[in-house]
């Protein structure tokens, strides 16, 4: 989406050694990667930017993109946030939206989001920039594809506060509202799901211990599954209400466990700092 992010994650591949092409017509992609592998060799990560300022040639992206297409393997990420966000980030960068036409800014965000729809149901990995700055994005790029490895599942795990919204780049979704909440607790309610107190007494309720297990056992069982279908990101979101306590404890429970599987998990806590 225009004002996710496309520059700052394309700097970002760029600094950890992608041969980075921004605003391609995606019928040039086979072209490009051609050039790559004769110039610098077919170990050369290559990034594509492309959106919709390529006008027609937009929609032939998923048939440029199709398994085998490029001759590697293409991992296709998509990101978005909310209308209100963009708007905001627009007009501060005084851009017009390619879209819009003579109508205003939100005119060409929901054009835009109509033409995406289905590009956004085939990315491998969604990212969410609405509560991002700049630097937490880098690191989102950069935890994500710094490292050359052998392709296996990586799992965001996400802690976050119902009141503050649910997180739409979301896969799989846990309420711990089930559970007591430490907040009514005052030696508790100033400390948050990273302090042995608060954890100790979360991951010691009635449930808690069964319901991560579970959690767990779900998630490691999906693995090789979304492997075989060719993805390799997964997003799992653990509410509670303020994304302080009892989110952010399973969250890094999870996060361990799967370790513990040999699975790549990363924790992010959305909300944490907020009240």
């Amino acid at each position: 989406m225009t004002g996710a992010g496309r520059s700052t994650a394309a700097k970002e591949l760029e600094d950890l050694g992608y041969f980075v092409v921004d605003n391609l017509p995606p019928g040039l992609i086979k072209d490009v990667i051609r050039l790559v592998d004769d110039s610098r060799g077919a170990d050369t990560p290559v990034a594509v930017v492309t959106d919709v300022r390529s006008g027609a040639f937009f929609d032939s992206l998923a048939e440029h993109l199709a398994h085998g297409a490029t001759g590697r393997h293409a991992t296709l990420v998509f990101l978005e946030a909310t209308d209100e966000v963009l708007v905001r980030r627009q007009e501060a960068a005084r851009r017009p939206h390619p879209l819009q036409g003579d109508g205003r800014l939100l005119d060409g965000l929901q054009r835009e989001r109509e033409v995406l729809a289905g590009l956004r149901g085939d990315a491998d990995l969604v990212i969410d920039t609405t509560s991002l700055n700049v630097h937490q994005l880098t690191d989102r790029i950069a935890s994500e594809f710094g490292t050359p490895e052998k392709v296996r599942l990586k799992v965001s795990v996400v802690s976050f506060g119902f009141k503050y919204g649910i997180p739409v780049d979301t896969d799989y979704l846990a309420d711990m509202r089930f559970l007591p909440n430490p907040h009514w607790i005052p030696d508790l309610r100033p400390r948050t799901g990273l302090d042995p107190e608060v954890a100790d007494y979360v991951l010691r309720q009635d449930g808690a211990e069964e319901f991560v297990r579970r959690w767990v056992d779900l998630i490691a069982g999906v693995a090789d599954g979304y492997l075989r279908q060719g993805k390799r990101f997964a997003q799992v979101a653990v509410g509670c209400t303020g994304g302080k306590h009892r989110s952010v404890t399973v969250t890094e429970e999870v996060v361990r466990r799967l370790g513990e599987r040999g699975i790549e998990a990363r924790a992010y806590h959305r909300d944490l700092g907020r009240e």
